[in-house]
C-alpha cells in the first residue's frame, strides 16, 4: 500500500500535477489533527472510578475522551485509584488516554510551610511518573474563604509555583464561586490576578461558577490576561436550581461563550459535572459528550 502511494505521488510530480491533486483531496483525507483532546475532570465520575477504575476508564474511552484531570492523590504511596504510578501511566498508554493536569490538596498545608513544600515534592514526583503537566490548587476550605485569606494566599501560590515550575511542570490555580464574593469593591479573584506572578500561576477557569457568580462574564474574565488562563472547566448549570446539569441541558450559553472567548492561553479543557446527575454519572458524561461533540467542540478545534 505504502509503495502504491509513492508511486502515484511520483507521478504526480512528473506531471506538474500535485497541487491539482492536493486540491482534489476528499475532505477526510486532509482533515488536521483535533486541536485539543476532549477531556473530563474525573471527579465527575467518582462512584465508578471508586469501584473499577480500569473498566471505567475504558467506558469513558468510548464515549470520546481521551484526557483526564485527576483527583484523590496519595502522596504516601505515590497513587492514583489505588494504583501506583507508574501502574497507573501503564494503564492509561495502554489505552492511548492521558492526564494533563491534577487537583492536588495543597490547601490542607497551607499554614504549614515546610509540610506545604515536602507536599509538593511528592505532587511533583506523582505528577512526572504520568506525565501529567499540570498541578493544581483545587479549593479552600470555608475558614479561608474571607479577605485577609486571600490577600495572605498570592505569596503561597507564588512559592508553590516557584516550586513547580523549578521542576519543570506548570502550576494553576482553580476556581469555585466564593473567589468572586465582593469586600468592599474587591474579590478574591481579583486579588490573585494582581497579585500572584502570572509567570508561575496559571488559571484553570470553571466557566459553571464564572457564570454562576461573577459579575464580569466569563468571556470578558478571559479578556483581562488571555494567556493565563491555560485550562477551562466546562459545565452546564441548571435553568431552575442552578445546579450542575448536563451539557446542553442547562442555561449557559456556551455557543456564545465558546466561540468569542480568548483561546490564546488554553492548553487544555475539560467536561465536569459535580453531581445532580439526571441517572448516574456516567450517563450523564455521555449525555454531555454527545451534545458536546455536535454541538460545541468545534468551536475548539478551529
Amino acid at each position: 500500500m505504502k509503495r502504491a502511494n509513492t508511486s502515484r505521488r511520483d507521478f504526480l510530480k512528473q506531471a506538474g500535477l500535485l497541487s491539482t491533486a492536493i486540491l482534489l483531496t476528499p475532505a477526510c483525507m486532509a482533515e488536521s489533527k483535533a486541536k485539543y483532546k476532549m477531556g473530563l475532570q474525573l471527579y465527575t465520575i467518582r462512584d465508578a472510578m471508586a469501584k473499577d477504575p480500569v473498566a471505567t476508564l475504558e467506558a469513558v474511552r468510548a464515549m470520546g475522551y481521551e484526557d483526564f484531570e485527576i483527583y484523590g492523590f496519595e502522596p504516601e504511596k505515590l497513587a492514583y485509584y489505588g494504583f501506583k504510578a507508574s501502574e497507573f501511566k501503564s494503564i492509561l498508554d495502554d489505552m492511548g488516554l492521558s492526564v494533563s493536569s491534577g487537583h492536588y490538596g495543597l490547601m490542607d498545608y497551607r499554614d504549614d510551610q515546610e509540610a506545604l513544600m515536602r507536599y509538593v515534592d511528592q505532587c511533583i514526583e506523582g505528577a512526572k511518573a504520568i506525565d501529567s503537566a499540570y498541578i493544581t490548587w483545587p479549593w479552600h476550605p470555608p475558614k479561608d474563604r474571607n479577605l485577609e485569606s486571600f490577600k495572605a494566599l498570592p505569596e503561597i501560590l507564588n512559592r508553590i509555583g516557584e516550586q513547580v515550575t523549578a521542576a519543570g511542570l506548570g502550576f494553576a490555580y482553580h476556581n469555585h464561586n466564593f473567589e468572586f464574593e465582593d469586600f468592599g469593591g474587591t474579590n478574591g479573584y481579583d486579588i490573585i490576578m494582581a497579585e500572584a506572578d502570572p509567570k508561575l500561576v496559571k488559571l484553570q477557569l470553571d466557566m459553571y461558577w464564572s457564570a454562576h457568580s461573577s459579575k464580569v462574564s466569563t468571556v470578558d474574565l478571559i479578556a483581562r490576561d488571555p494567556e493565563r488562563f491555560v485550562m477551562w472547566h466546562i459545565k452546564d448549570m441548571d435553568k431552575v436550581t442552578r445546579d450542575y446539569t448536563e451539557m446542553g441541558n442547562g442555561s449557559i450559553e456556551y455557543h456564545q461563550v465558546l466561540s468569542n472567548a480568548s483561546q490564546k492561553g488554553l492548553e487544555y479543557y475539560y467536561i465536569e459535572q459535580g453531581g445532580n446527575f439526571a441517572k448516574s454519572s456516567m450517563e450523564s458524561i455521555a449525555t454531555s459528550a454527545d451534545y458536546f461533540k455536535r454541538e460545541l467542540k468545534h468551536y475548539l478545534d478551529i
